[in-house]
C-alpha cells in the first residue's frame, strides 16, 4: 500500500495571503515615499525607480528562464519591491548604469544565487546597495539638492552626514522638516511621514506587526539620548545663584538635548526605511516575536555605534546584514517548544 503521508516544511497554517498579495502591498505603502521624492527631487526619481525595477525584474527572468530552468516566479511582485527598495537607497542623480549594476547584485548574487524568493538569507536590495556604497563610494554620496533649492546651507550633505561632519547640530533640522524630507538624500531618507503611513498601511494589512521596526526605532533614540546626556558639558549652563534651580535647569537641558538627539536619529536617513520595509522581510529576519525582538535590538545597537562613531554617517544597510546572518543562531536560541514537552 502506498505511504499516502505527506511530509511538508512549516508552516502549515493557510491563509487568505499570497506571495503576490503581500509584495503588491509593499508597493502600495512605498508609494506615499515615491511621491514625496518626486516632488523633491523631480523626475529623476521615477527614472531611478523605473529603471532598477525594470532591471530587477529582467535580471529574475532571464535567470529563470535559462539558468534555473525552473518556473518563472517575477508575477510574485518580489522583484517589483526589490528594484523600489534599491532605488529607494540610491540618490536622484545616480548614472543609470551603476543603478543596473545594483539590480544585477541584488538578485543575481543576493537572491537567486541562494534559491530564490524565501531560501535568501540577506535583504537583496541592500546587499546591491552596500556593494554599490563600496564600489562607487562618489556616485552613492554624492545628493542633489531639493528642486526648491531648500537646505543650501546643507551644500548638498544629507542631515546625518553634515552632523557627522561638524556642520551642523541634531537640533538645527527640526522634526518639522525631517518628517516633510526636503532636504538632500537618497529617494528613501527624505520622506519620514510617508514612510510612516505606509508602516501604518502595512500594519493594517497585517502584512508585518510592530516588533521589529519600533523596537528598531526604539533603541536606537534611546542609545542616541544615552550618549548624548553622558558626552553634553554642562559648563556654564544654568542658574548659578539656587542651588536646586541649578540642578533642575541642567537636568532639564540634557534631558531636553538627549529627546532632540534620539528624535533626529530616528528621523533622519533611512532608519524608518529599513526598521520598516527591510528588517521585516519574511525571509530574512526571525521567525518568533522574542527573536524579532533580540534581531531588533542588535540592529538598533549596531546602526548607532556606527553612525556615532564609524566611517560613514549612516549605518542601518550594514546593521541589517549583520542580523540577517545571525538569524539562524537567533531562530535556534528562541525555538519554541515542541507540543506537549514542558
Amino acid at each position: 500500500m502506498a505511504n499516502k503521508l505527506i511530509v511538508a516544511p512549516a508552516p502549515h497554517v493557510q491563509t487568505s495571503q499570497s506571495t503576490a498579495r503581500i509584495m503588491r502591498d509593499v508597493v502600495i505603502a512605498l508609494m506615499p515615499a515615491l511621491v514625496v521624492s518626486t516632488v523633491v527631487f523631480g523626475a529623476d526619481v521615477l527614472r531611478v525607480t523605473a529603471l532598477s525595477v525594470a532591471a530587477c525584474v529582467a535580471f529574475e527572468y532571464l535567470i529563470q528562464k535559462f539558468m534555473v530552468r525552473g518556473a518563472v516566479t517575477v508575477t510574485n511582485w518580489s522583484a517589483v519591491v526589490t528594484g523600489v527598495l534599491l532605488a529607494f537607497n540610491l540618490p536622484a542623480s545616480i548614472p543609470w548604469w551603476i543603478v543596473v549594476m545594483g539590480a544585477f547584485v541584488a538578485i543575481a548574487v543576493a537572491k537567486m544565487t541562494f534559491g530564490g524568493l524565501g531560501k535568501n538569507p540577506f535583504n537583496p536590495a541592500l546587499v546591491g546597495r552596500v556593494f554599490l556604497l563600496i564600489a562607487y563610494p562618489v556616485q552613492m554620496t554624492s545628493f542633489p539638492l531639493p528642486v526648491n533649492g531648500a537646505f543650501d546651507a546643507l551644500s548638498g550633505a544629507t542631515p546625518l552626514a553634515a552632523v557627522k561632519q561638524g556642520i551642523v547640530t541634531p537640533g538645527t533640522v527640526g522634526a518639522q522638516e525631517l518628517l516633510l524630507g526636503n532636504m538632500p538624500g537618497s529617494l528613501g531618507e527624505v520622506a519620514a511621514l510617508a514612510l510612516l503611513c505606509g508602516f501604518v498601511y502595512l500594519l493594517w494589512r497585517r502584512v508585518i506587526t510592530w516588533h521589529i521596526p519600533v523596537t528598531v526605532l526604539v533603541t536606537m533614540a534611546l542609545f542616541a539620548g544615552v550618549v548624548t546626556m553622558c558626552t553634553t558639558s554642562l559648563e556654564g549652563v544654568g542658574p548659578d545663584d539656587v542651588k536646586i534651580g541649578e540642578v533642575a535647569y541642567k537636568t532639564g537641558f540634557l534631558f531636553g538635548r538627549a529627546l532632540s538627539s534620539g528624535l533626529f536619529h530616528v528621523l533622519a536617513g533611512g532608519a524608518i526605511l529599513g526598521a520598516v520595509f527591510m528588517a521585516t522581510d519574511y525571509s530574512t529576519s526571525p521567525m518568533t516575536v522574542r527573536g524579532g525582538v533580540i534581531f531588533a535590538v542588535g540592529i538598533g545597537l549596531i546602526t548607532m555605534c556606527i553612525r556615532l562613531w564609524g566611517a560613514y554617517p549612516e549605518g542601518m544597510s550594514f546593521a541589517i546584514l549583520v542580523m540577517n546572518a545571525c538569524v539562524p543562531l537567533i531562530n535556534k536560541y528562541v525555538k519554541p517548544k515542541r507540543f506537549g514537552v514542558k
